[in-house]
């Protein structure tokens, strides 16, 4: 079973966490502050620890960079949720090494989509994790993919891809951004690699009716929806 931190002061938000996490079968342990947090963290390391940014204290970005600098706890996977949503701030999460920064109010199937990629991306993943959306089943484990119960073949790379569309449906994301999601934030492909993959897989949904689950958005990138 993997192990979530989720340091939150908010207690409602915290138990909130707690419940949801464990309903999809994950082992959680909270804490309201940093302090409590690390006394937890000494005690048995997490696989992903959920972060509040505002925290009484140290903030959490503040503890966040300085777990990032300990070689024991610099591999754990952080996500930043909190009420400072702007790009500022986003900019500021990923320059210290946050893995993924969302802002409050959340979706409750949004936040585990999410957990759920940036483990697999980090190597870790529940054994019976399945994404489905719009007749894809995709088995991240296995490295299957069957459409309408179908098995299908991609290279590694655009499973990648539409792992992480798959895992943030109705989600936006840039050219930019899916490099930085799919190929790793210090890669130097250049951004028109990513249009290259999307119509590959474009062409291999369009084998079943499915093209436009993987959406345009003029000016700006992707979204994947089974809404079209």
């Amino acid at each position: 079973m993997l192990k979530i931190l989720a340091v939150e002061d908010d207690i409602g938000i915290r138990d909130m966490l707690k419940d949801m996490l464990e309903q999809d079968d994950f082992s959680v342990q909270t804490a309201s502050d940093t302090q409590k947090a690390m006394i937890s963290l000494q005690r048995e390391v997490p696989d992903l620890i959920l972060l509040d940014w505002m925290l009484p204290g140290q903030s959490g970005i503040e503890w966040a960079k300085r777990l990032k600098k300990e070689t024991s706890y610099a591999s754990i996977p952080i996500m930043m949720l909190t009420a400072r949503g702007e790009v500022d701030d986003k900019v500021r999460s990923l320059d210290i090494g946050i893995d993924d920064h969302i802002t409050k109010p959340f979706s409750n199937r949004e936040l585990i989509a999410r957990i759920k990629a940036v483990l697999r991306r980090c190597g870790k993943s529940q054994s019976n994790d399945k994404i489905e959306l719009g007749g894809i089943t995709l088995l991240p484990d296995q490295h299957r993919i069957t459409i309408t119960g179908v098995p299908v073949t991609i290279s590694p790379t655009e499973f990648r891809l539409l792992e992480f569309l798959l895992s943030h449906p109705e989600r936006v994301y840039s050219r930019a951004q899916l490099l930085d999601q799919v190929w790793g934030r210090h890669t130097f492909i250049e951004e028109r690699t990513v249009d290259v993959h999307i119509r590959r897989l474009r062409k291999l949904l369009s084998e079943f009716d499915r093209e436009n689950l993987i959406q345009t958005v003029r000016g700006f990138g992707y979204r994947c929806s089974a809404n079209y």
